[in-house]
């Protein structure tokens, strides 16, 4: 409870999980681009920095969470990022979904600067986040991930340390692989049986209460009966995630269709709607 947190990127996600934090009774440092996305955090207690690199020198534990590979290598290298200045015995913690590549090379740049780095993307969007029950798959020391566990317990449900820096980036992209295949066999099922003249409510209803059901089938099923998309899990993160699940090698029978799909539901402009738009995508009626 004495550490001083850092938390850099306060999206759909980063919020509340700040706020879970700060509630646990933790001191916690903001820092957003956008700084109006910052006042909700200072009037529930949080303080702001001015740049990443004052944040890093105010705090013991750097953690961040942004879109994308780039935006997190500009945050830590970058000019006035987290590793302008020497950050001795200090850890850093990214809950981005990036590349495992990005991953590591953010490890060997903190442990250049004397910091060490854990890769902790997490699994579940904004209820879990809210609610304190994501699951973190982490990469790194394991030492470190001993001293960020506390932290984690406060954040998720559960916590897996899965091995060196990268492994938790690997983890992500497998299970976010797995999302996009429910996803869009979801979406091919209600569409198949709408064609057949089965109604909508009734073909999930007979999905949900079988073995064919589960979390994200039962938590995605509102979204396509009231033909409701704002995003928990934006369709163009998930895109990102199939891409970079392929370039780390992922050739399975049913990830080029299911990659092709989400890459055109993209460039359709749905991008900024929730992951299960794709159902959209796919409805050609």
């Amino acid at each position: 409870m004495n550490l001083q947190l850092g938390w850099i990127g306060l999206g759909n996600m980063g919020t509340p999980i700040v706020k879970n934090l700060l509630k646990a009774g933790f001191k916690v440092i903001v820092y957003n681009r956008t700084k109006e996305k910052e006042n909700e955090l200072i009037q529930s207690g949080a303080t702001t920095a001015e740049d990443p690199k004052q944040l890093a020198q105010q705090c013991d534990i750097i953690m961040t969470m942004v879109s994308d590979d780039e935006a997190v290598k500009q945050i830590y290298t970058g000019e006035n990022g987290l590793l302008t200045n020497q950050n001795q015995g200090k850890l850093a913690i990214d809950f981005s979904t990036v590349s495992p590549e990005t991953s590591r090379f953010l490890a060997t740049c903190c442990q250049k600067n004397g910091m060490d780095f854990i890769d902790a993307p997490v699994s579940g969007s904004v209820k879990p986040a809210q609610d304190g029950t994501l699951i973190i798959m982490a990469g790194g020391p394991e030492q470190a991930y001993n001293k960020a566990k506390p932290l984690f317990d406060v954040i998720g449900k559960l916590s897996i340390y899965a091995g060196d820096n990268g492994a938790g980036s690997s983890a992500k992209l497998a299970i976010n692989y797995l999302l996009g295949l429910n996803l869009q066999g979801l979406a091919e099922t209600i569409l198949f049986s709408k064609a057949n003249g089965i109604k909508t409510e009734d073909m999930l209803m007979i999905i949900n209460e079988s073995a064919c059901g589960n979390g994200i089938i039962k938590l995605k099923s509102s979204n396509i009966i009231n033909n409701e998309f704002k995003p928990a899990f934006a369709l163009k993160h998930l895109a990102k995630d199939l891409r970079l699940a392929g370039e780390q090698g992922l050739q399975s029978p049913l990830y080029a269709p299911l990659a092709k799909s989400y890459k055109d539901a993209l460039q359709q402009g749905l991008g900024e709607q929730d992951c299960i738009a794709i159902y959209k995508y796919l409805d050609k009626s």
